[in-house]
């Protein structure tokens, strides 16, 4: 008797076969699979992204500009702002408002750093100082969408779940791409979890939020009553049936869902050892400024230095503090001193056990400050601005002790070596060994990249080690 097949059956055990094959051919041909193809050899094995949410003002902190101090209370020449996207001051009298501390030059690279960063002057040679980023987008949310997705728009994936897809997990035991979150110093804009989202990709790669307070992952106990291994009982159960329908339908997001029960299980013993910081020393805390389970940006900190050590491969901590749109002056000097000491802490602590070498470290905001006044009167802000704004990356080959680009006198326009968003993927992906011209993902008939499909994107060489 012959075993009737259904037209669904059929198709679907076709797909597999075909799929089946065609990532045999790739194997065989030297490629792998996901589109990924190498750059090179990569230089980074993961990348810690500390997001300054909000927009860090670059006049107070990494650029510094000498015509704009002697500008101060004058009119900002037209020039340099007619026809220029503004957000809140938009149609009103622009009014130069001059660096609001002082900088100095520090290290033998003579890098200029402001004084409200006293350790990242102290790794002023650790450190390559972009002057030149640009951005397109104007208000918050969607520009930390571009920074992090390549686009604004919403649902695309971001950098470090495509980041999770290319180059996979080097832990079994955690999730790939973690985020924390802190805040203080400013106003809290809220943060959408869609900026780690996945978008199409599979969403086994998305972002998991770790809470810096209490339980780090809601659930990460059992029950009172249920033992492990009952536990263990209920997923074996339940993935049991999951691949049974698997076998019928062939989809990528039941095959996410067994694998993230596994991971969850995995987790009940691997998070309670992550924040467990009795086995730091009393050396390391103070160097980092933290204590355990104050959900501050320093415990973060010393949390994004446990979980690469364990293999996360994309670690992204927020703080919510950098939107100083009044009292700017003193809002840089609060939130600096909240971020400073454990940002250079952390790239010590990599330094001294070998992992800096390997490890990216990136310290921006999803756009700059104005060099205009916002509010006025004796406690003056900054607006939003695009055209040119400041970040530094260490490690995982990225060359120390150089300033790349420059804006204008004003600190408006980025006028030499402008790097785009675009361009700041490209140069991440190629650290991490990734060719990001042919990084894709077959979405809707198009082969979508995190660097977009406009053309013209550059890897920013001259800060490479």
């Amino acid at each position: 008797m012959f075993e009737t097949t259904n037209r669904r059956t059929f198709l679907n055990q076709s797909a597999v076969g075909i799929g089946a094959l065609a990532l045999q051919k790739q194997l065989l041909a030297g490629e792998l699979p996901h589109g990924y193809h190498t750059a090179g050899p990569a230089k980074a094995k993961r990348v810690i992204f500390l997001c300054m949410a909000g927009g860090p003002s670059h006049l107070e902190t990494l650029d510094y500009k000498p015509t704009l101090a002697k500008m101060d209370g004058k009119p900002m020449p037209e020039s340099i702002t007619k026809g220029q996207p503004i957000a809140q001051l938009q149609g009103k009298p622009l009014t130069c408002l001059g660096p609001q501390w002082e900088f100095a030059k520090y290290g033998q690279s003579g890098q200029e750093i402001s004084s409200q960063l006293p350790f990242l002057s102290k790794m002023a040679d650790d450190i390559a100082i972009v002057r030149s980023m640009t951005t397109k987008q104007i208000n918050h949310d969607p520009a930390h969408t571009f920074m992090n997705c390549g686009t604004q728009i919403s649902g695309r994936p971001c950098m470090g779940s495509w980041i999770q897809y290319g180059l996979g997990s080097e832990t079994k035991d955690l999730p790939g791409f973690v985020v924390l979150t802190s805040v203080g110093g400013g106003q809290n804009q809220p943060l959408a979890s869609r900026q780690w989202h996945s978008g199409f990709l599979p969403s086994k790669y998305q972002g998991v939020r770790f809470h810096s307070k209490g339980d780090p992952v809601l659930y990460v106990g059992n029950p009172k009553g249920v033992a492990r291994g009952d536990q263990r009982q209920v997923i074996d159960a339940v993935n049991a049936l999951n691949e049974i329908r698997n076998g019928r339908v062939d989809d990528p997001e039941i095959e996410t869902k067994i694998s993230q029960y596994e991971m969850a299980f995995r987790m009940q013993a691997s998070v309670p050892e992550l924040v467990d910081l009795k086995g730091e020393s009393k050396e390391t805390l103070e160097m980092y400024g933290a204590t355990p389970g104050d959900g501050s940006f320093a415990s973060n900190c010393l949390l994004a230095r446990r979980l690469a050590e364990r293999g996360v491969r994309f670690i992204q901590l927020y703080h919510r503090g950098w939107d100083h749109h009044g009292g700017v002056k003193n809002g840089v000097a609060k939130t600096a001193k909240l971020v400073d000491q454990a940002s250079w802490a952390l790239v010590q602590d990599l330094k001294q056990r070998g992992m800096l070498e390997d490890t990216l470290v990136i310290w921006g905001g999803e756009f700059g400050r104005t060099p205009m006044s916002q509010g006025g009167g004796a406690n003056p802000g900054r607006d939003h601005h695009i055209k040119g704004f400041s970040l530094w990356m260490a490690g995982g080959g990225v060359k120390g002790g150089v300033t790349y680009g420059s804006t204008d006198d004003f600190g408006y326009n980025a006028v030499e070596n402008e790097v785009t968003v675009h361009d700041f993927h490209a140069t991440m992906l190629h650290l991490l060994g990734i060719d990001h011209h042919k990084f894709t993902y077959k979405f809707q008939g198009l082969d979508m990249k995190l660097t977009g499909v406009e053309g013209g994107v550059k890897i920013v060489k001259d800060i490479l080690a």
